[in-house]
């Protein structure tokens, strides 16, 4: 689908919001304020802005490469000479206009993580086309058979966020750019190709033992998630707009693990107003994924990691699912604000998990995570300006118990203190508000002051401010139930007084009591004492990979040596950043001891991971070596 708009009322109309119109618009509006300026771009939409991507590209697994053309729909100044684009590591061949005449372009230089400004001259024209080819992208993990659970064919998959996309796409690689896209993708014949867009028809034959994949985004999205997945997958429905791709020899228990998806949808639509992207499909993907889950419209890409047998790990589906709304419908302009992404959907996903499993599973899950603020305090200290959930243009170190975690207890605390009737109201208005475009802290706060407070006094009373603004966690904060977890609590402290494993509660406490009971053990065991507990407990053998993770975990921090085959064998096996990391940098703080088993782990694991990952964990290496 092409769009093609050049008049100067319409660019000056689509760098305004909309007022309120929920429908999707072809043309997202670009915030102009100083908090809406995003350091990680070279793009200067205010003057040329994309507002379509078309992809046409060729996957070359043998090199491990993708190459063709994108073109470029452009809005622009009448006045405007130039569009910049974001770019890493592509090889440009060519650039035209529209009606095929070369223009001119110059390649800026590599500036870390951040890249390289395209920057091209447009003239009179707002279309480009840019041939171009793109190998060993940070953003693309491809793998060789002998990685994927079937071991016959290779397996491909990006990780766009935040701004990897720069690195196969050359596009304006910014959350506030929003632009709808197309892509028509070219892949081996035995391979199926999956996009966060839909479909449009089946496979086309195009020759040479190939096959190609039409997608379609007709609503304007962040270009981060523009996302792409190639392998031996089969589909799977769950309900009438849901499904689940995977690979053959995982599907199954993929589908058994998701049946509650079509609930999850009804009851997120039933909180905060109509899921407007059609289909809610998603894909189980190889091990080497490094996040739990990744919210591409339409197609949610998943870790295996969270297939437990019991469902006791679905609150990342609700999580996932929750972005959406707040994320991929309201996205933040810039990642200093990515709490108003992660934050939201964090309380948004305790809302589903409260409808779909019940209100003490809720409050479980929401002490988990309010356990997680107080750790990232204690690490911080409450007056570290990167406890704030607003973070200054350029300082994007927000950590998940900041974004994720206070931003969920900040809404959590507004929903207490007004009611829930009130709070719900307030936020599906701002869903439908600033559906399909940016929004900043100023923004989210002025809202609050204006259709959730009553007046001025409440408003102060609320501590918006505070919360969005300052360090550390106010006051007027809603602490979790302390009874969720009275029972368990009990439990660490009888352990912690006369060593007693509570064996037979283990057995019928929910996944969540134990992951408790395990975070907040004496940090210092006994080899004895460890041995005891995985053998009353059955740690060693758990399916639940959280858990499995808090037990390596605690084991490697007291040097018990009997874990370390099954650490290595788990950190050989999966990739998930969150739970690679904080292993490798416990061996790495245990010196010659853990050191003499992380360095040749990472050796034989390294290439295994995600660029994401590796860049974790080489930081880990580059600080303690």
């Amino acid at each position: 689908m092409r769009l093609v708009v050049a008049a100067t009322a319409l660019f000056l109309a689509a760098c305004s919001p909309s007022g309120g119109d929920t429908s999707a618009p072809k043309v997202a509006p670009i915030l102009t304020g100083a908090d809406a300026v995003d350091g990680k771009t070279y793009a200067r939409p205010q003057e040329a802005r994309v507002v379509h991507v078309d992809l046409e590209l060729d996957l070359d697994f043998d090199q491990q490469l993708v190459a063709g053309t994108v073109m470029l729909d452009l809005i622009a100044q009448e006045d405007a000479q130039e569009v910049v684009l974001d770019s890493k590591g592509l090889e440009i061949e060519s650039i035209t206009d529209g009606e095929g005449r070369p223009l001119e372009w110059e390649l800026g230089e590599e500036d870390g993580e951040k890249g390289a400004p395209l920057t091209v001259q447009i003239g009179e024209t707002r279309e480009l086309t840019i041939a171009y080819s793109a190998k060993d992208a940070d953003s693309l993990q491809w793998l060789t058979p002998e990685q994927t659970a079937g071991g016959k064919h290779p397996f491909v998959f990006s990780q766009g966020q935040e701004i990897l996309n720069r690195t196969w796409i050359p596009t304006q690689d910014s959350p506030g750019i929003r632009q709808t896209w197309s892509a028509r993708i070219t892949a081996p014949v035995e391979l199926t190709v999956v996009m966060s867009g839909l479909s449009q028809g089946e496979p086309e034959d195009a020759g040479d033992g190939r096959r190609s994949f039409a997608f379609e985004m007709d609503k304007p999205v962040a270009p981060y998630l523009i996302a792409i997945a190639a392998g031996d997958i089969v589909h799977r429905d769950l309900g009438e707009r849901s499904g689940v791709w995977a690979e053959p020899s995982i599907i199954e228990a993929a589908v058994a693990e998701l049946q509650d998806t079509e609930k999850m949808i009804d009851a997120a639509e039933k909180l905060y107003g109509p899921y407007r992207w059609g289909r809610y499909d998603m894909i189980v993907l190889p091990p080497a994924f490094p996040y739990g889950g990744m919210e591409n419209p339409v197609m949610t890409f998943l870790t295996p990691t969270f297939i437990a047998g019991d469902r006791s790990l679905t609150g990342l589906i609700a999580h996932e699912l929750a972005h959406s709304w707040s994320g991929n419908l309201v996205t933040n302009a810039v990642w200093g604000d990515s709490w108003l992404n992660e934050g939201v959907t964090s309380y948004f996903e305790n809302r589903i998990v409260e409808e779909i499993y019940g209100k003490e599973r809720a409050e479980q899950e929401a002490a988990l995570s309010f356990q997680e603020i107080e750790d990232a305090l204690e690490e911080k200290g409450a007056t570290d300006p990167g406890t704030a959930l607003h973070q200054k243009v350029g300082d994007y170190e927000l950590g998940s118990g900041i974004a994720y975690d206070k931003g969920s207890f900040f809404l959590r605390t507004l929903e207490r203190q007004v009611g829930r009737e009130r709070f719900d109201a307030w936020l599906r208005q701002w869903f439908d508000k600033h559906a399909f475009q940016p929004a900043t802290s100023a923004m989210i706060y002025e809202d609050l002051k204006t259709n959730l407070a009553k007046d001025e006094a409440e408003a102060e009373a609320l501590m918006l401010r505070e919360w969005i603004y300052e360090p550390g966690l106010p006051s007027n904060v809603a602490r979790p139930d302390p009874k969720a977890f009275a029972e368990v609590d009990a439990a660490v402290a009888a352990y912690s007084s006369d060593a007693a494993i509570p064996a037979a509660a283990w057995k019928g406490w929910t996944a969540a009591e134990q992951q408790r009971f395990l975070r907040n053990l004496p940090a210092e065991q006994t080899g004895e004492a460890l041995a005891k507990l995985d053998r009353e407990l059955g740690l060693s053998k758990t399916g639940n990979n959280e858990l499995r993770f808090l037990w390596l975990k605690l084991a490697l921090d007291n040097r018990y040596q009997p874990a370390v085959p099954l650490a290595e064998e788990f950190m050989g096996r999966i990739g998930r950043a969150k739970f690679i990391r904080p292993l490798f940098q416990t061996l790495v703080d245990e010196g010659a001891w853990g050191m003499a088993i992380a360095q040749p782990l990472y050796a034989k694991t390294r290439g295994r991971y995600h660029s994401f990952t590796q860049g974790e964990v080489d930081k880990l290496f580059a600080k303690g070596g």
